[in-house]
């Protein structure tokens, strides 16, 4: 063993836990999600032998779609996985269409054989054109751009493959297989169940026939209902919730402690020690840890502070009750950590960054101008009460010395600015002399103040710079300090000065948050001064756009398709008008989870 004795180790951050639970999770579904499919199809049909031919269709498909992800050099995801769930109800269509046809002319009188060479000359034009307008539906979302293009393509190239794949067992396997094993009508047997699910169905067909003729008879009221439905379509889609990505529950969560601008790591540090005490009376939490200045996207900044936290796996509370609530680790955070601001940051189905989900970007040429206005920005954000933990990248708190030369004085004593500034520069900042190589290790040499003695405005007292002829001249006869206040940081986005309010969404998803945000702004926004969204915020704003516009095209690709098979621009049209309906099923069963995630259980 390469760890000595009396030393133990753990892992308190495994990203790999969820991730191989996630897998399992999707794996798991995908066979419940088989069983259903095969068990619905048994129910209608009532014979193992006709089940047989379109179950078959769904481990060809996807053994087929694996193929095709292993030669693009895809892996095994979740998206990927997710594809696959959702094509299992997909790909069985056309295999039942096709047993459909077969089974209707095997009632009619025809042998296994011909019905199926029959079916096949009679429905092959309607396979493809069902396959085809699959494919120009999900494919366009491979090619959305951006984070959402990255997260999609996988998913879009998987249920397009699975898609033709099923298409051509559909037009190959299916018919094989019922000509083998369905039986004629002569030798086909059946039994109580048989005939008490046929008599049902019969009845529903009768009742579906007379509900038919009605709507025929009645068409002003069908159009009248259907506007009607389709103006609740739009309503439940302007009141549906906008974000990017949900919230997930992940088996771990972290902070981020800032501290007040000029704060040294051990302060940041004593900090972040109140947090993990919080954390050690939370039953939940496993195990965490804290670090002071991680260099994030450039070097640590000793005014943050992260701790990561990994909940205990198996029968828990959800990590929102954990976190959230007036007795969770955030509030007890906020109220108990004195010194410094705590900040829970809950984990998003993909990760992002260790940032908050709203980010605006202030712009401006003058830095004093745009904190003012930055400052007026958050204290109306904060009593909009809209957001929680608002605070911006730059402040003009960041504690610094001004030492103004007497340069009139300077010269009298025989004292260069340049030798002024020099010694300022090695004995605060230091300056690399030299590096020594010893042993196969570099060292390098800096010569500096020690760091007691450089700490505070009164160590400038007891420096000396010398003059021309060597003597030596106290600093204090030559320079005025001045106390005040400076940018902890100056920012620059598209080559603009600029400073990032960040926050997070309280009772409210992100869209409606930045929609808010951009009535204040209009309402305040000074000329000279321009914003714009970034991180989360800007993800939002640009896949909105962007799966709209790929949305539009695959509606105009699927009515060329049918347009071409149907060698007409009208017929197009009355399979298109479903589509309306369909975005009221899934707008409504959205709008009815998120109002009954809001007043009762989370699903």
């Amino acid at each position: 063993p390469i760890i000595p004795a009396g030393i133990e180790f753990e892992f308190p951050y495994d990203e790999s836990i969820y991730v191989e639970r996630a897998v399992n999770e999707v794996v798991e579904t995908l066979f419940i999600a088989f069983a259903l499919v095969v068990l619905t199809i048994f129910v209608f049909l009532r014979d193992l032998r006709s089940t047989l031919v379109p179950a078959l269709t769904v481990p060809v498909s996807v053994m087929g779609t694996f193929g095709l992800l292993y030669l693009l050099g895809y892996s095994v995801n979740i998206f990927t996985l997710l594809a696959l769930v959702l094509a299992i109800g997909i790909v069985v269509d056309d295999a039942i269409v096709v047993l459909e046809n077969i089974y209707r002319h095997i009632e009619a009188g025809d042998s296994p054989m011909q019905a199926s060479l029959k079916t096949m000359r009679e429905i092959a034009f309607a396979i493809v054109t069902i396959t085809l307008s699959l494919v120009a539906v999900f494919l366009p979302l491979a090619f959305v751009g951006g984070l959402t293009g990255k997260l999609l393509i996988e998913f879009a190239v998987a249920l397009a493959g699975s898609v033709v794949c099923s298409a051509f067992v559909a037009l190959t396997l299916s018919p094989m297989v019922s000509a083998r094993i369905l039986r004629s009508k002569s030798e086909e047997k059946h039994g109580a169940l048989f005939a008490w699910f046929e008599r049902r169905f019969d009845n529903l067909s009768r009742r579906y026939e007379r509900t038919l003729s009605w709507s025929l008879n009645h068409r002003a009221i069908i159009m009248v209902c259907a506007a009607g439905l389709m103006g609740l379509t739009v309503y439940f889609f302007q009141n549906l919730e906008q974000e990017f990505l949900p919230e997930e529950d992940k088996g771990r969560f972290l902070a981020l402690a800032i501290t007040p601008q000029g704060s040294t790591p051990e302060y940041t540090d004593r900090m972040m020690r109140q947090m993990e005490e919080i954390a050690s009376q939370t039953p939940e939490l496993t195990g965490y840890f804290s670090a002071v200045a991680l260099p994030f996207n450039g070097p640590g900044d000793s005014t943050q502070g992260f701790m990561f936290m990994r909940l205990a796996n198996g029968e828990r509370r959800p990590l929102r009750d954990i976190v959230g609530g007036p007795t969770g680790l955030g509030a007890r955070f906020i109220t108990e950590v004195e010194g410094a601001i705590a900040i829970p940051i809950l984990p998003k189905a993909v990760d992002l960054g260790i940032s908050q989900p709203f980010e605006l970007v202030l712009t401006h040429t003058d830095i004093g101008e745009m904190y003012a206005f930055s400052q007026q920005l958050m204290n109306r954000l904060r009593q909009e009460g809209f957001l929680a933990n608002v605070r911006a990248s730059m402040e003009l708190t960041k504690p610094e010395l001004d030492l103004r030369v007497d340069r009139d004085r300077a010269g009298v004593l025989n004292v260069s600015v340049a030798d002024i500034s020099r010694t300022l520069q090695i004995l605060f900042g230091g300056q690399d002399l030299a590096d020594i190589k010893q042993r196969g290790r570099q060292f390098e040499v800096v010569v500096q103040l020690e760091r007691d003695r450089r700490l505070t405005p009164s160590d400038l007292d007891r420096i000396y710079v010398p003059d021309r002829g060597g003597k030596l001249v106290q600093l204090s006869n030559l320079v005025t300090v001045v106390t005040g206040a400076g940018p902890n940081r100056i920012e620059r986005y598209n080559r603009q000065r600029s400073t990032t309010i960040q926050g997070t969404p309280v009772g409210l998803p992100l869209g409606t948050a930045m929609q808010r945000t951009e009535e204040i702004l209009k309402e305040i926004l000074p000329p000279g001064h321009g914003y714009t969204w970034k991180g989360e915020s800007q993800n939002l704003r640009d896949s909105s756009g962007e799966i709209w516009f790929f949305l539009g095209m695959a509606i105009i690709v699927v009515y060329m398709v049918l347009a071409a098979q149907f060698e007409s621009f009208v017929h197009p049209f009355t399979v298109m008008l479903a589509l309306p309906l369909a975005f009221l099923g899934a707008f409504g069963l959205l709008y009815g989870l998120s109002w009954v995630n809001h007043y009762g259980t989370n699903f």
